[in-house]
């Protein structure tokens, strides 16, 4: 995807930094103090795609999107939970439109794994997908989680790679942070996943409370996802703006230049 469909810099999820004079005269930078600022637990929405398009096979044989996202889920999952066991965990369906599979929020492991083993999508293809309705059911336990102190997010799994989702909802209602993993086959013909991707990020910008991520993938590689969503697990309110996110850096060998002192840059990859 072109850097220039990438979420656009904002201030959401970015923490004040005070500037305090230092002595240069003794070699001391400037100091600078992190205000101190509440980190609330989370509750988490997964809403994954059950379009006929999340049974496309990855490029490891026998293994559909649908069954690598219930890994890359489980292993989020676990990975939230050895962060923070606070957090918590609703699950939701797409298919015209967002349907509840698990409203009750929790953090118990059977009863997650019971909710994943249950996702299922269909044979054929559904349409165009409408997120009003996410966006409501979200909105609706977005102000339940903070009578609590806990903020609330939305991690979105998109399969569709020509059709475009759509929405119907008032751009200063900021209840929620939503986060968009996106799956697409290649552009062809008969695709247009650039103009998908693009209608994520103007749900993202319009619906997201702090610094909402959005990833994808067109190589069909159960690793790449894997990682995107081990991205995910950064909490909103400690994140810096996606186009500023450095991480992760690729193992690259270093070039003859480099060996020689002519380089001293670090590669990174700006891929999203």
């Amino acid at each position: 995807m072109s850097s220039s469909s990438l979420p656009k810099e904002g201030n959401r999820g970015k923490m004040k930094m005070e500037g305090i004079e230092g002595d240069a005269s003794v070699g001391g930078a400037g100091r600078y103090i992190l205000n101190p600022k509440r980190i609330n637990s989370e509750d988490i929405i997964f809403c994954v795609d059950v379009d006929a398009e999340s049974l496309v096979e990855m490029k490891t044989a026998g293994v559909t999107r649908l069954d690598s996202i219930k890994q890359a889920i489980l292993l989020f999952f676990n990975s939230k939970l050895s962060i923070n066991p606070d957090h918590r965990f609703a699950f939701a369906t797409l298919s015209k439109t967002a349907s509840w599979l698990r409203k009750e929020f929790s953090s118990d492991v059977e009863s997650t794994i019971a909710a994943v083993r249950a996702l299922s999508a269909t044979t054929v293809s559904t349409g165009q997908a409408d997120l009003t309705n996410l966006f409501r059911l979200a909105a609706h336990e977005a102000k339940k989680s903070r009578a609590q102190n806990r903020i609330l997010r939305v991690i979105l799994i998109y399969c569709r790679s020509s059709i475009r989702p759509h929405h119907q909802w008032p751009v200063n209602q900021k209840l929620f942070t939503l986060d968009v993993m996106y799956l697409h086959d290649k552009p062809g013909p008969d695709n247009c996943p650039q103009a998908v991707y693009d209608a994520l990020v103007d749900a993202l910008e319009h619906v997201s409370e702090y610094e909402g991520y959005i990833h994808e993938s067109g190589h069909g590689l159960p690793r790449t996802l894997f990682r995107f969503m081990s991205m995910l697990l950064s909490h909103p309110q400690q994140r810096c703006p996606q186009d500023d996110c450095d991480i992760p850096k690729p193992l690259m060998k270093k070039s003859a230049e480099s060996a020689n002192g002519e380089d001293n840059n670090v590669h990174v990859s700006t891929s999203r």
